[in-house]
């Protein structure tokens, strides 16, 4: 893959001539494994690394506690990945970013390859932009993976979306206060497919760039997605963005009262 993208120094400058910055945030559950290296690496980018520690039993928490630059954010109990993310896009903002990058803790994604997508902004525009993973049809791309970005790239479409190629994809930047404006409901895995959505309504461009992925990341790749509950929890929210979609909230309101008299 051709890697034109600016080094870190020079993003930074950019970033900082359009009076702008941006951190990175990195949801983890359970991930102990490839979470440190993940998160040094990150920090080559002389960015701020939020750690959301979403409930972690097997020691994630001190696998990061104690790297320095590091800031660690931790759930009590398991919430979800997009509660995680949300709660890191709470401490970026409150440490003034303007932009977050989110990458996964398994070691899939290179935070390397953030350079890529961060040089897709322009300007201080608030724009979501998607890492489109290359290369899904490896043979050690699991199904799930390969099935689930062409439902779910479908369903976005049909809930009001925008056509995408990768809408699964955990690699992003999002717009900061933009983001956290947008009325999401879901906060496990189906976070990532309703943000798009709610985004798209919004008006916020929505931008896809290629970037690598690997599925045998050192020590081997730990994952949390369970397919057949998590295309339900899916299904379920397209349902309810579709609803939302083509039933005005004001008949929505009238009939619920009515159902309450």
């Amino acid at each position: 893959m051709d890697d034109s993208a600016p080094a870190w120094p020079e993003l930074r400058d950019r970033f900082e001539a359009f009076g702008a910055s941006f951190a990175f945030v990195i949801p983890v559950h359970n991930h102990a494994r490839n979470v440190g290296a993940v998160a040094r690496t990150a920090l080559s980018s002389g960015a701020p690394v939020i750690v959301v520690d979403d409930g972690s039993t097997d020691g994630s928490h001190e696998a990061v506690v104690d790297i320095s630059g590091v800031t660690v954010v931790r759930h009590d109990s398991n919430r979800g990945k997009g509660a995680a993310i949300l709660s890191g896009l709470a401490v970026a903002a409150s440490l003034g970013a303007r932009f977050v990058v989110t990458v996964d803790a398994d070691g899939q994604h290179d935070p390397d390859n953030a350079r890529r997508l961060l040089a897709a902004l322009e300007s201080n525009v608030a724009c979501l932009v998607l890492g489109v993973r290359a290369d899904m049809n490896q043979v050690d791309v699991p199904w799930s993976s390969r099935m689930g970005r062409g439902f779910s790239g479908f369903w976005v479409w049909a809930s009001g979306g925008p056509r995408l190629t990768d809408s699964q994809s955990g690699f992003r930047v999002y717009p900061v206060a933009e983001t956290l404006a947008l009325p999401t409901r879901a906060r496990r895995y189906e976070f990532e497919v309703e943000v798009l959505v709610h985004a798209h309504r919004a008006g916020l461009p929505i931008r896809e760039v290629p970037v690598s992925v690997s599925y045998d990341p050192p020590g081997g790749r730990v994952s949390h997605f369970r397919p057949w509950r998590d295309f339900g929890r899916n299904s379920m929210t397209f349902t309810r963005l579709i609803v939302s979609r083509f039933v005005p909230r004001r008949s929505r309101s009238r009939s619920r009262s009515s159902h309450g008299a």
